[in-house]
């Protein structure tokens, strides 16, 4: 479809009208919670740009954003009901670096409030559903998207990855769903490698797609470069062999929560298993995680929660109030201290993976649950849940490399299953040229 709109086969009008369309017919899972009204102009001025031959990598095709993600002309939520919804003046630098590429914004999708959580629902509007069943969550933070993308409202998007946003929703719903190394996409570092405290930042876009090709033709775009969509579209894929590839089902999560996996997850993993070890050398991880890791980690993930200015904190989720009165509660010295010992960990975490040229983990624990399973509860059982259903991607966020989740078989119910390939050299197109030897 890029190709097509690039050389004016298809015209940006005919296929943003399809996927309008689409978000209308389906707008009973959630994945939007804004349609910009002004998506049809924007697509014809992207035919008449292609008419001059001013055209970028994603010239004319339908795209959406987070409602973390500043759109100018487009209010913006953060999921909560505790702010007011102005409509941005400027674009989120990740925005601009798309529209400058030629990407028709049909709106923003559903996250959870601030993007905190594994499921994509909040008090502003209805809970994003996963399209394969909507019963079930469609993941989180960056649910909306992968609802979307599932069910065929937009080709592909890019999501944000604090502590597995972008690979949570992407196994959710059958994606392939990619977390960079810190700094591969260039506007997640305009303002520096850690955060306010000294800890790594967790948080960086990446993107949700169907395939392995249109994550790297995505890349490529959020980084104003061609390097991985050639790359994928070459020999390398073919060539790329005898790697170590050390396989585990051990999370840090262990020494705070009971972990256990679904035979449907245990399935996929022994299946990717035997898979990569037609081209490679698949061998045991002796991996031990620091017991400390799972304190340490809420304190660093919930830091930033005391600085956020609301208009009515009485309107928060019990989730995020609770977390931000533990925030605000702590003193600066134990923030400083979880900031430093996080990097340590991480240093750790780098260390034991770097034995192996890649690691290998069940991506998620369990199908998707139903919507409203996290937050029957209290805030302790919510966030107990979502680390038992996503015991092993806040480690990468925290270890600053690249990961990614593929899809790699079904449950007896029909729901996709994934693992996870972490690279602990950073390495995006190694993990892209995996995913497509595994049939993605």
């Amino acid at each position: 479809m890029r190709d097509e709109l690039a050389s004016g086969e298809r015209s940006s009008r005919e296929v943003t009208e399809h996927y309008l369309r689409r978000i209308d017919e389906l707008s009973s899972l959630g994945a939007f919670v804004y349609v910009s009204p002004d998506a049809m102009d924007a697509a014809a001025a992207a035919d008449e740009r292609q008419v001059r031959g001013q055209i970028g990598r994603l010239h004319g095709l339908p795209t959406a954003f987070k409602d973390l993600n500043e759109v100018t002309g487009m209010p913006t939520t953060y999921g909560t009901a505790a702010m007011k919804h102005h409509v941005a003046r400027a674009d989120h630098p990740l925005v601009a670096r798309l529209r400058s590429e030629g990407v028709v914004i049909t709106g923003k999708t559903q996250v959870p409030e601030f993007g905190l959580s594994s499921y994509s629902e909040n008090l502003v509007a209805p809970p994003s559903r996963n399209p394969l069943d909507p019963r079930l969550t469609s993941g989180g933070s960056s649910g909306g998207q992968a609802a979307a993308i599932a069910a065929g409202m937009i080709p592909v998007g890019p999501g944000s990855d604090g502590g597995g946003s972008v690979r949570i929703p992407a196994a959710s719903c059958g994606l392939v769903g990619l977390k960079p190394s810190l700094g591969r996409i260039p506007s997640d570092v305009v303002d520096g490698y850690l955060d306010s405290f000294g800890a790594p930042k967790l948080t960086v876009s990446g993107p949700l797609a169907h395939d392995s090709l249109d994550a790297a033709m995505l890349l490529d775009a959020m980084r104003g470069s061609d390097h991985y969509l050639p790359l994928l579209r070459g020999s390398y894929p073919e060539r790329l062999k005898g790697l170590r590839i050390g396989y585990s089902t051990h999370s840090p999560f262990e020494s705070a929560y009971s972990i256990s996996l679904q035979p449907a997850a245990l399935q996929a993993f022994e299946r990717a298993k035997q898979l990569l070890s037609e081209r490679h050398r698949v061998e045991p991880a002796d991996l031990r995680y620091a017991s400390d890791y799972p304190e340490s980690f809420l304190r660093v993930w919930s830091n930033g929660l005391r600085h956020i200015q609301l208009e009515d904190e009485g309107l928060l989720g019990d989730l995020a109030r609770d977390f931000r009165q533990r925030s605000a509660a702590r003193s600066m010295e134990v923030s400083l201290q979880a900031a430093a010992r996080l990097k340590q960990i991480s240093a750790d975490f780098v260390r034991q993976w770097s034995a192996h040229d890649v690691i290998l983990t069940p991506a998620m624990a369990s199908t998707p649950p139903e919507v409203g399973y996290f937050t029957d509860s209290d805030a302790d059982t919510d966030y107990m849940r979502q680390c038992q259903y996503t015991p092993y991607t806040s480690m990468v966020n925290v270890s600053s490399v690249a990961a990614i989740t593929v899809p790699i078989s079904n449950s007896s119910s029909g729901m996709p299953m994934s693992v996870q390939l972490i690279s602990p050299r950073a390495d995006e197109g190694l993990l892209l040229a995996l995913a497509k030897q595994l049939g993605k």
